[in-house]
């Protein structure tokens, strides 16, 4: 083992989350070669993808920003963002890059930036589904043209490929659209020639910052150092460490084969992995392999508009209605269809009972006294959304169910207004590998000043 690794600074779990200052103070002064942040994910789902929106706000970006980019232009160290603004799209990248360069104004910096898009054609998807490239990712079902025509946006994962090309051409700031989550940490270390599956092992940990200590945090700084046979994580907060236990775990975080993580272009082989603690709350990590694809594909994550949502909240605490919440809620859909003529969506959640898990909940009987209920109607235009929600909240608020003694009153609403308008319903309609010759050929990469 090398006595000097590859160090790279990770600041935070999601670009926006935050970080203690001192935490990450502490990670400059150990002159890191690299500080990389992940800025998104499909975990909020599908509505920022097609509404083009970010799911962190503008200030909280701009404040942790400041911070990575003063520390990487005072240390001459590059500093990647992956999966910009959120969800990755050309909007995204876009608000992200205009964040960096009012950074860059106020504070008379002056560096290279490559800004690499994600975004992939509607064509482009159904000519690769054409030629039998296109396949579905469980649990996603197949797909024809006409789905992918009603697609909104749709991105593709990059891999390392793009961002290590930037670094050849000397930036000094990486913006990527959506990308592999390890990318970001993993690409600087692979074009240095080290191990890609140790490489790709320790950006899966480090792009979910303190997450993968003891106590975890999404908003708080680590380091990984990288060396020939193995790296090793230290927590930049003394209140925080990394055990073996708590570094294993966050490796199965997100997957559905503990010794399988598959990516652009490859598989990492955890079958060999070893933790190993070390003093000061550090943890060593040996034995991942990465294992290259005969045919390199990438994710497509793609989504459709399905119409528009009002909600309605309320909370119920008559036991005999708790007791039969099921059958009424079935009979009142079913009135308010009939004294509507409504097709859409109507949904239930019933928190207390299954509003968690829904059908998949194993304890079917309710025992809570009190319960929450979200009303959901989903309709093909907002005026028809309002409309419909406001004849479900006013039917079930008086529907005389069985042996109830008040004569109103069945609903307790925790707001007025009552009905809320949520806009416009996005889903995820792709979620598809697609084969590629070449890893760069979807990844537009601009060089600017």
């Amino acid at each position: 083992m090398k006595e000097t690794g590859f160090r790279v600074l990770s600041p935070t779990a999601i670009l926006g989350y935050g970080f203690p200052e001192r935490s990450f103070l502490a990670g400059v002064e150990k002159n890191p070669d690299c500080i990389a942040v992940d800025a998104g994910s499909t975990d909020p789902g599908p509505y920022y993808l097609g509404a083009g929106k970010s799911f962190t706000s503008a200030a909280a970006v701009k404040r942790d920003l400041e911070f990575m980019l003063g520390a990487a232009l005072h240390l001459s160290v590059p500093c990647i963002i992956g999966t910009a603004g959120g969800c990755g799209a050309r909007e995204h990248v876009d608000w992200n890059e205009s964040i960096i360069r009012e950074i860059a104004a106020e504070n008379g910096y002056s560096f290279r930036m490559a800004v690499i898009h994600a975004d992939v054609g509607r064509e482009v998807a159904a000519e690769a589904l054409r030629l039998g490239k296109l396949r579905p990712l469980y649990p996603a079902p197949e797909i024809d043209g006409e789905e992918i025509a009603k697609s909104v946006r749709i991105v593709a994962q990059m891999g390392a490929e793009p961002v290590m090309e930037a670094l050849g051409m000397g930036c000094d700031v990486i913006l990527c659209g959506r990308c592999y989550d390890p990318v970001p940490f993993a690409a600087p270390t692979i074009k240095r020639g080290f191990d890609p599956g140790l490489a790709v092992h320790m950006g899966k940990i480090l792009e979910c910052a303190a997450i993968a200590a003891t106590p975890g945090s999404g908003s708080d700084c680590v380091m990984a150092t990288l060396y020939d046979d193995c790296f090793e994580l230290e927590s930049l907060n003394p209140e925080r460490q990394f055990t073996e236990i708590s570094a294993a775990a966050h490796t199965l975080y997100e997957k559905t084969d503990p010794y399988r993580l598959p990516g652009p272009g490859g598989v990492l082989d955890l079958t060999g992995t070893r933790f190993e603690a070390l003093e000061g709350g550090r943890v060593r990590v040996s034995g991942s392999r990465y294992i290259a694809s005969e045919r390199y594909t990438v994710k497509l994550e793609g989504v459709k508009a399905t119409g528009y949502r009002t909600i309605s909240i309320a909370g119920i605490r008559d036991p005999i209605l708790i007791g039969g919440i099921d059958s009424v809620l079935d009979s009142v859909s079913r009135q308010v269809r009939e004294a509507t003529s409504f097709s859409g969506t109507i949904l239930f959640h019933v928190y207390g009972k299954n509003g968690v898990m829904g059908e998949l909940e194993p304890r079917r009987q309710c025992i809570s006294h009190e319960i929450g209920l979200v009303m959901e109607v989903i309709a093909r235009d907002q005026e028809e959304a309002n409309a419909v929600c406001s004849v479900l909240r006013s039917t079930l608020l008086h529907y005389g169910y069985p042996g109830r003694i008040s004569t109103a009153g069945n609903l307790a609403l925790l707001y007025s207004p009552s009905d809320m308008a949520c806009g416009m319903v996005y889903e995820f309609n792709i979620y598809h590998l697609m084969e590629v010759d070449d890893p760069q050929s979807l990844f537009r990469s601009a060089s600017t000043r």
